[in-house]
């Protein structure tokens, strides 16, 4: 069956859409494979299972790994073993309220986001009724598993597809989810809570957020911050942009409350001071750059 993969290549808005790091290629283990080809593999599953965090040679899941290279176990096996493990669970649910882990369970396991109420719905109460096992293993057991990935092939993000599993309204809905290799699911900011829930509850399409262009960027640098940390009175001095997450308010004061993250103007002889005042109090840096 033909499908239409809607890829930077023959998409001419590619780069406003923020598809610039998707290619839409598929891993799959053939017969004939060697060591790289299973090492490509190795990778493949664990980005994208993982959502593109880091793993530490100490992580891997060296047994299903060897269980995979003997032929024991299928491709399919892997991933969910996976998605199984602890590390998953540390990394996704455990963290998560449950819509937003069913939500990257559906991004990392079927490669698109849920397509309406019912579907969130029933995974949702599934993860409460019957547990993580459960939730997991319905993914792979899915006949829309059968018919995308089958027993070789590592999941991928299909749901910039035309396919017979897709709906249109899933395309928009994607970029809720993906905005491309070099974002992972584990350090984005504010993204503790499910970002579908309500629209899907609304049975409503999501817009495409477009990218800031170079002169946006450019302009948003000299923003001025939400809050400074004094000592700014010297406007010939390097200035740096420090933004941050998990702040109180006004203050640094209280690391037991999360809020949105917010940015600060910080002289350059003062930002190592500033930076571990960041940390001692319970904040997380997530960007610094030049002002």
């Amino acid at each position: 069956m033909t499908t239409t993969m809607l890829v930077p290549a023959n998409l001419q808005a590619a780069g406003r859409l923020g598809l610039g790091a998707f290619d839409g290629a598929r891993v799959e283990l053939r017969p004939d494979w060697d060591e790289d080809d299973l090492q490509t593999v190795f990778r493949a599953a664990y980005r994208q299972v993982l959502g593109n965090d880091y793993v530490m040679k100490s992580e891997r899941l060296t047994s299903a790994e060897s269980l995979l290279r003997q032929g024991n176990i299928s491709v399919r096996d892997f991933v969910r073993a996976i998605a199984l493990s602890d590390l998953y669970k540390g990394k996704f649910f455990l963290p998560n309220n449950n819509q937003r882990f069913v939500e990257l369970n559906f991004k990392h396991l079927l490669g698109r986001p849920p397509h309406d109420e019912a579907e969130l719905a029933r995974h949702t109460q599934m993860v409460e009724d019957k547990g993580y096992d459960a939730e997991i293993n319905s993914y792979f057991e899915s006949a829309e598993y059968e018919s995308k990935f089958g027993d070789n092939i590592v999941p991928y993000f299909t749901g910039f597809e035309v396919t017979p599993w897709s709906c249109s309204v899933g395309f928009s809905r994607m970029f809720q989810l993906y905005r491309g290799y070099a974002n992972n699911d584990r350090g984005q900011v504010r993204r503790k809570r499910g970002q579908l829930f309500e629209e899907v509850a609304r049975n409503q399409a999501s817009s495409i957020p477009q990218p800031s262009s170079t002169a946006n960027r450019a302009a948003k640098k000299n923003e001025t911050p939400q809050k400074a940390f004094g000592g700014v009175g010297n406007t010939s001095a390097r200035m740096y942009r420090i933004e941050v997450t998990n702040v109180i308010g006004n203050s640094l004061r209280d690391p037991r409350v999360r809020r949105a993250n917010r940015a600060f103007m910080v002289p350059y002889s003062d930002l190592s001071n500033r930076m571990q005042q960041i940390l001692r109090s319970g904040g997380k840096i997530v960007s610094i750059r030049e002002a």
